[in-house]
């Protein structure tokens, strides 16, 4: 790739990004009162963060059985209200141990 159309990509990038976040700047003049709209705009962190993550928690450890585990254990643990560090604790130590039994079967 020649630096000419990297910086066109990186040009068209930069603009989207940036409309992406300008435009409702610029629509929304006015605080949001409608209690509706503001919980759709509470839950879509949590949403993009739930896209982002699920697709690769079932394909990180190369085994699909014991990436289910780790989550479903994640899970589990994130319930009981949990801090992130022992989620990740748990979920990594769930996938380790079916690993491990997978292995010796």
């Amino acid at each position: 790739m020649n630096n000419n159309l990297f910086f066109i990509y990186l040009l068209i990038l930069v603009l989207t990004t940036y409309l992406i976040r300008a435009i409702p700047f610029s629509l929304f003049t006015k605080k949001i009162k409608n209690r509706y709209i503001k919980s759709f705009l509470y839950y879509i962190p949590y949403t993009i963060l739930a896209a982002m993550i699920f697709p690769s928690a079932l394909y990180v450890t190369g085994s699909i059985i014991s990436s289910i585990v780790g989550l479903l254990v994640a899970l589990l643990v994130s319930l009981k209200k949990s801090n992130l560090t022992l989620v990740a604790l748990a979920a990594c130590c769930g996938s380790l141990i079916i690993e491990i039994i997978m292995l010796y079967i």
